[in-house]
């Protein structure tokens, strides 16, 4: 297996385009405990940790938050847990801090597993995925569109993950997993939310409970249609929002779990981050819980 070190993010796309069968490695945490099981054995490793740009994060001139997919999740609770809480809230239950320390939302993407933790939040929070070829440029996928099956994404072969792209929050968001034990551990199944009281409408992400990471669409579309903003949260709306969120997923018999109980769990996390949100955002507090 050949080992690839480019020094640049252009040598970087040079050396996808010339080895399309090179895996991008940033901070190994997938990758590697696929090699050490032999679940999977590419054509070469491409070490993508010289390439300083990506460790970056920017805010643009639409106030939308570009950060590199080589920023660690530590970073990213560090330096952006105020303007991303949801997604440094799924970082927070990613592994062990050596994990977090190394793992990155842009390798959680490139891995595309429908348990990745950062998934629901991007979805939640409209990101936009920034991928680059040599022979094409750029391409700016939204998540609802970058996942099309069990670890399949969008990409194309030359590609890699440049960054991606996500306004900060305009309102309270959540996230919550259910795992067998407390602390390192894969999701069962997880569900995110955002609210966006600018634009009266809330956005969801559903993860380890279908083929892909996926949003809950017509819960979301209920909500737009029947929820108050002016109000208390309606018993009879979160009821029916938790219903609508489980019936988004569609989820399967594992050793982690079994599909009914998956269902079960979407539908009462959908409540409960929903009843979260909805209390912060009328005491005009943002949201903080990590669970």
């Amino acid at each position: 297996m050949e080992f690839l070190r480019p020094a640049t993010w252009a040598a970087a796309l040079e050396a996808k385009a010339a080895m399309p069968g090179a895996a991008p490695i940033q901070g190994g945490t997938d990758m590697m405990v696929e090699i050490n099981f032999d679940v999977h054995r590419p054509d070469a490793l491409l070490d993508l940790n010289r390439v300083a740009e990506l460790t970056r994060w920017t805010t643009e001139e639409d106030g939308r938050l570009r950060v590199g997919a080589g920023v660690p999740y530590t970073r990213l609770i560090d330096e952006l847990g105020d303007r991303l809480p949801g997604l440094a809230q799924a970082a927070r239950t990613v592994g062990s801090p050596q994990i977090r320390n190394r793992g990155t939302v842009g390798g959680n993407l490139g891995a595309a597993s429908p348990a990745g933790d950062s998934h629901p939040p991007l979805l939640a929070g409209d990101a936009v995925i920034e991928v680059e070829s040599a022979a094409r440029g750029v391409r700016m996928i939204p998540a609802a569109e970058f996942y099309l099956g069990v670890k399949r994404s969008a990409l194309l072969p030359d590609e890699l993950i440049r960054a991606f792209w996500m306004s900060p929050a305009s309102g309270p968001q959540y996230f919550s997993k259910v795992g067998t034990r407390n602390a390192m551990v894969i999701a069962v199944c997880s569900f995110a939310i955002a609210l966006h009281p600018g634009e009266r409408r809330v956005g969801t992400g559903i993860g380890s409970a279908a083929p892909t990471p996926r949003r809950a669409v017509a819960a979301e579309e209920f909500l737009a249609a029947e929820l108050d903003w002016d109000a208390r949260l309606d018993p009879e709306v979160l009821r029916r929002f938790g219903e609508l969120a489980s019936e988004a997923a569609s989820p399967i018999d594992d050793v982690r779990g079994t599909a009914g109980y998956r269902g079960h769990a979407i539908g009462v996390m959908a409540r409960r981050t929903l009843t979260w949100a909805w209390n912060d955002l009328r005491s005009g507090h943002p949201g903080r819980r990590a669970g």
